[in-house]
Parts: structure tokens; C-alpha cells; sequence
């Protein structure tokens, strides 16, 4: 495709041209899934053998199993090593994020009703968790906050980090955001086998029960694998914005917002809804202006020319509703009431309101979490948060007067299910007290 999709809302065609918009989202491919599977396999047969031998293949460095793992020296080292200014920034964020994610902690509920029955429901953090940090073409230090410091604030005690070392280079600043974010350990190896790893242990690495974190299509279907054996976060997408934006806007701020995303890689997805049709091409002119230079400029204009889009809506309530069909990972509205449209927002992975709060600010420090569901599947998920990491343990407690209060309906329901055992657990009970 030579540019970005247009559609217009009034044009006959439209509905059709949305919706190949809306299949335009790239799933686990077969061959990533049977590679996957196989790797899996060969590190469930062979433990530390497998993960060495498929870490030498894909990462191209030898690692006996005794250094699979970061030593607490090499991660000093790499904390001292980075600039003040960055280390300050990782300070930042990683005061927010904790803040932020502090806040939305639960209460242990706790009842008595009117029967006398004493109800409620605990919350506790999960014992472990593994996190996997991507280490390819970019290294993302800010994932590792916002993978680990939920964890952390949510009480999780073992947080053991997964992140590949091609050449066996490691990124200094991913484990200085390591030590900030209260991981525990950190593990050098990457891809299916390290979510193997993970998921089923070997010999030197000890299995966890949730694994969250973004990958590449070989990670992303590794966990969809291994779901089961443990928890997982999501089945992580490319990335995508929709930006809405009218034509007060500065054409070129929105044009690098929508590049912001497309540079993640060429399968990401940029697309900016309007009511201004001028307003839209002079973003489509900037959006070439500012492709002819830079360091990622041939990945983002891959992804803009064959899965971005301007959509022309006739106001700001049609914007809304495309919004709530495409459900997208991340949604600026750069209008000049956003509140209101945000109200009519339902399905968003995180929105970013006004003209001077870029998504990019979510990315590093506005202190929600930037792992969130992509492809539309914000229409049933959410981001990453301490929900991930805790779980719910609901509890009764029923004294004689209580069981006597509501027990004869369980046991007349017991019994239309056919289930005598259950009836009768309550019903010698009930029988017990008459006696």
C-alpha cells in the first residue's frame, strides 16, 4: 500500500473500508506458534540444556546454566554506569508508577447479614511471578516498571526477570530499572524458552505462577501455551494509537503523535479521526515530512503506509462511536473539551486527554501502566495493574442460627440437582441442632 487508508463517514463504501480496518490486526501466526511449541517441549524434556542451546541460536551467546543469571555485582555496576539525568528520569517514573498503582490497592471485605451469616473476601499476592522484557530491537527499561512494580507494590515476594542478551550485551538501563522496580532476580535469556523457563522450570530456574510482560509473535505465543500451567497477562499485539483531534490543532504535533506509535515496529497501527478534512491532510503532509528523516523513520513509514488510517467523521459524536468499534490500546482526544468525550468512551486500553498530554507521557511517567490490550481486545480487557498480581479468597462463616436460617434452601436445591450428598451434609446438620 502506497499511504495510510481514507475513509470518510459520509461515503458510500465506508462500512467496508472499516471494517478491513478493524481485520487489520496481526494474530499469532501459525509457524510462530509451532516453533514455539517445540521449543517448549524440548526445555519441559531437557530443562537447562534446552534454554542454553536455543539461547545460543537465537541470541548468539554461549551461557553455560551457571550464568544464566544477572549477578547482583553486574547489576550495581550497570546502575553506577548510567547518566545522572537518566537515573534521576528512572527515579521519577518509578516514584510514580508505584504511587499510582499503590492507589488502586483493595480493601478485604467483611460482612454480616441478616440470617447471622458471616461473609467477606481476602485478598492476597501471588507468591511469584515472572516478567519478560523484551530486548531486541530496542530495549524498553521503562517495561520493566511497569511490568515489576505492580507486582512489588501488590506484595508479591519472588519477582524473577526474564530479558534476552543478543551477543550478550545487556542493556545498563534495563537492569538499573530492574533494581528500581524490586525485581529479584534477573535472568539473561530470552524467547519461548525463557517463558518455558518460567512457566515449567529447570534445573536452575524455579517455576512462577503468572507471567506478564510484552514479546515478540514467538513470546506472545508461548504464553498463550503455557497459559494454564501458569497465569498470564495477555497476548500482547503491535502496538496502535487513535488519535482524535480537530482542526485547532498544530498538524505536525499530531503527525509525530501518530509516528510515536508507528515507529515501535511495522506491523504497529496509527490512526487519526476528524472532523476537519483539511485539518486531516495537512496531518498526512506532515506525517511525510517528518518521515523523510530520522533513525526509525523506515519502520514507522512501513507501518504508515500499510496499516494506517484517516477516517473523515462528520462530529465529534461519530468520533466516539468509531472509537468504541476500534477499542484501541492507546486513544489521545486532542479536542478542545475532552472530558466530554471521554464520557462517551467505552472501550479504551488508556486515554490520554487534551492537547498537551501526549500518549507518549504514558509511556515513561504519568504513572499508569502502558502494557494494555491490544487488537480490540480493550471491548473485555484491561491494562496492567495489581489486579494481575493478587487474588480474591472469599470466606463464610455460618453458626446454628444461620445455617438454620438459610440451610433448608440449599438442601431443596442440592435435591433438584440430583446432588444427595450435598443435601444431606446440611441436612444432618440442621437435624443435629433439632436434636
Amino acid at each position: 500500500m502506497n499511504g495510510p487508508r481514507r475513509l470518510d463517514t459520509r461515503e458510500e463504501g465506508f462500512e467496508s473500508g472499516f471494517a478491513s480496518l478493524l481485520a487489520d490486526r496481526v494474530s499469532i501466526s501459525t509457524d510462530a506458534e509451532a516453533a514455539a511449541a517445540a521449543i517448549i517441549a524440548a526445555v519441559r524434556a531437557r530443562g537447562d540444556d534446552a534454554v542454553a542451546e536455543f539461547t545460543a541460536r537465537f541470541d548468539r551467546v554461549t551461557l553455560t546454566p551457571e550464568r544464566f543469571r544477572v549477578t547482583e555485582a553486574e547489576i550495581e555496576a550497570a546502575d553506577a554506569a548510567i547518566p545522572a539525568e537518566l537515573s534521576a528520569a528512572l527515579d521519577l517514573a518509578a516514584e510514580r508508577i508505584a504511587a499510582f498503582h499503590r492507589a488502586q490497592m483493595p480493601s478485604d471485605v467483611a460482612m454480616r447479614d441478616a440470617s447471622g451469616v458471616e461473609l467477606g473476601l481476602r485478598w492476597g499476592a501471588l507468591d511469584s511471578v515472572g516478567v519478560y522484557v523484551p530486548g531486541g530491537k530496542a530495549a524498553y527499561p521503562s517495561s520493566v516498571l511497569m511490568s515489576a512494580i505492580p507486582a512489588r507494590v501488590a506484595g508479591v515476594e519472588r519477582i524473577a526477570m526474564v530479558v534476552p542478551a543478543p551477543e550478550g550485551m545487556l542493556n545498563p538501563l534495563v537492569l538499573a530499572a530492574a533494581r528500581r522496580a524490586g525485581v529479584t532476580e534477573v535472568w539473561r535469556i530470552g524467547g519461548a524458552q525463557a517463558v518455558a523457563a518460567l512457566a515449567y522450570g529447570t534445573e536452575t530456574i524455579s517455576p512462577v505462577d503468572r507471567i506478564v510482560g510484552p514479546g515478540n509473535a514467538f513470546v506472545a505465543a508461548a504464553k498463550r501455551l503455557v497459559f494454564g500451567q501458569v497465569g498470564i497477562d495477555m497476548i500482547a499485539g503491535p502496538s496502535e494509537v487513535v488519535v482524535v483531534a480537530d482542526g485547532a490543532n498544530d498538524p505536525r504535533v499530531i503527525a509525530v503523535d501518530l509516528l510515536a506509535q508507528a515507529e515501535h515496529d511495522e506491523a504497529a497501527q496509527a490512526i487519526l479521526i476528524t472532523d476537519d478534512r483539511g485539518f486531516g491532510e495537512s496531518v498526512a503532509a506532515a506525517v511525510e515530512e517528518e518521515l523523510a528523516s530520522g533513525p526509525r523513520a523506515g519502520i514507522a513509514a512501513a507501518s504508515w503506509r500499510a496499516h494506517g488510517a484517516i477516517i473523515l467523521c462528520r462530529d465529534l459524536a461519530e468520533a466516539a462511536e468509531l472509537v468504541n468499534r476500534l477499542a484501541p490500546e492507546h486513544l489521545e482526544l486532542a479536542v478542545a473539551e475532552p472530558t466530554a468525550l471521554f464520557a462517551a468512551i467505552r472501550h479504551a486500553g488508556a486515554v490520554f486527554l487534551g492537547r498537551t498530554c501526549p500518549e507518549a507521557l504514558g509511556d515513561y511517567v504519568a504513572g499508569p501502566n502502558h502494557i494494555l490490550p491490544t487488537s480490540r481486545t480493550a471491548r473485555f480487557a484491561s491494562g496492567l495493574s495489581v489486579f494481575d498480581f493478587l487474588k480474591r479468597t472469599s470466606w463464610v462463616s455460618a453458626d446454628e442460627s444461620a445455617l438454620a436460617a438459610i440451610g433448608p434452601a440449599a438442601v431443596a436445591l442440592a435435591e433438584a440437582e440430583g446432588l444427595p450428598a450435598h443435601a444431606r451434609s446440611i441436612s444432618l446438620r440442621l437435624a443435629g441442632r433439632a436434636a
